[in-house]
């Protein structure tokens, strides 16, 4: 399983993406909406997780156009 982290707290970030990958995922750490989207959009994550608030695009909004975009 793959997994996208979008938090731009970098500490924050590195603490989930060991806990993740201490049950064997893949993960990948973006600190800024408008980068997670692009790497949303690539179809290879199982599963995103994202913070609300974040610069360039915050969660919501990120959400949302994922949605809309299917």
């Amino acid at each position: 399983m793959r997994v996208l982290v979008v938090e731009d707290d970098v500490r924050l970030a590195e603490a989930l993406q060991q806990i993740i990958m201490k049950e064997k995922y893949q993960v990948d750490i973006i600190h800024d909406g408008n980068d997670g989207y692009n790497y949303a959009v690539s179809g290879i994550y199982d599963v995103i997780i994202m913070d609300v608030m974040m610069p360039g695009m915050d969660g919501f909004k990120l959400t949302a156009k994922l949605r809309r975009e299917k």
